[in-house]
């Protein structure tokens, strides 16, 4: 499963990679990403941090490798859970009349011999269909991103 959405932001590619890539404030935006332990503000690739996320009551932990991080064009960072992978998130920012396009995408990660299980597991925090729900989240995590971003301070 993979799930775009993208968002134009009046704001510059870099301010807007800035934003998204410190990871630790993720919960600014995301309704479900609450931020992140053990992440520099300035991520390279190779780096590792500890997500943070809530669903209701309901809070979860994921380790989270830095892919790519090029600043003002891509943030990427898998999520995994052990040794299964669950998720790969992508943030692209290209600049357009003034602005960033920014799109988000999430990619689901949940293969493998435990990825059915992992999938079962993921349904009781998380009931019903994941790339509508990931849709749902990219869209109001994009709207957040742009409200703060082109009001000028995050």
């Amino acid at each position: 499963m993979r799930v775009t959405e993208s968002e134009q932001i009046q704001a510059s590619p870099e301010v807007l990679y800035d934003l998204v890539a410190d990871v630790s404030q993720m919960g600014q935006w995301s309704p479900e990403a609450t931020g992140a332990i053990g992440a520099s503000r300035d991520l390279q690739v190779g780096d590792t941090f500890v997500g943070t996320n809530r669903r209701g009551l309901i809070r979860w932990y994921t380790q989270c490798t830095v892919l790519r991080a090029d600043r003002g064009r891509i943030f990427e960072f898998d999520v995994d859970f052990g040794f299964q992978g669950i998720s790969r998130w992508t943030y692209v920012f290209l600049a357009r009349d003034g602005g960033t396009v920014v799109s988000e995408t999430w990619v689901d990660r949940r293969d493998g011999v435990l990825g059915p299980l992992v999938r079962l597991g993921g349904q009781l925090v998380i009931p019903g269909n994941r790339a509508i729900h990931n849709r749902k989240n990219a869209r109001i995590t994009l709207s957040r991103l742009k409200r703060v971003a082109e009001a000028g301070s995050p």
